[in-house]
């Protein structure tokens, strides 16, 4: 079993254009749902994080954000200080994507036998999506059977833009709840196992 958390950075959490107070309050369940794994005797934790180039192509359609070296491209505190952070894996994405020109596929390759991956952290609709379909996905094109893609929905959450904050800063709107229902519909729509919590 292996644990995969999206972005849970300073740049999403508390600091930056594109931190957000619903991804602030992801903290402490997530932090739950790793301590908790921990202790069940889970040693896998994969954490993909942006760390984007300066003049990345994704600025074009978000402001920059987590740029490489910066704090907001740094795992936060509350998972650093977890006396099992030496276990991490950082990913490090200059995508929403977390396999392209990344190092994940060789993680993956290298554990080929991980059949349960539970996935956590923020955007619902953007990091997590990606995270979660690409390890369903995967397998799916491998015809590996009997691996499980779990997505605890206490445990991922996606920012709130509404219209006209978005006309104020030159984004598109972004209505959190909406996209949150609909993207964890579309992951369940494809195999995934979305579940309230994880007790």
């Amino acid at each position: 079993m292996g644990i995969f958390c999206a972005d849970m950075i300073g740049g999403f959490c508390d600091r930056g254009s594109l931190a957000s107070s619903r991804v602030k309050a992801l903290i402490p369940p997530v932090v739950d749902l790793l301590t908790r794994a921990h202790a069940l005797g889970v040693r896998h934790f994969v954490l993909t994080q942006d760390t984007h180039h300066p003049r990345a192509p994704e600025f074009a359609a978000w402001p920059v954000h987590c740029v490489r070296g910066t704090e907001e491209s740094q795992t936060i505190p509350e998972l650093t200080a977890l006396p099992f952070a030496d276990l991490f894996t950082i990913i490090e994405k200059n995508s929403l994507h977390p396999a392209h020109e990344t190092a994940f596929d060789a993680w993956l390759d290298a554990y080929p036998d991980l059949r349960t991956a539970i996935v956590a952290g923020n955007c619902t609709d953007l990091c997590v999506y990606q995270l979660a379909m690409y390890l369903r996905l995967r397998h799916n094109a491998r015809n590996v059977p009997g691996v499980r893609v779990i997505v605890p929905a206490n445990a991922v959450d996606t920012y709130d833009l509404p219209p006209a904050a978005a006309i104020a800063s030159g984004a598109m709107p972004h209505p959190a709840d909406f996209l949150h229902r609909v993207f964890l519909y579309h992951m369940a729509l494809n195999g995934i196992e979305v579940v309230r919590d994880l007790i």
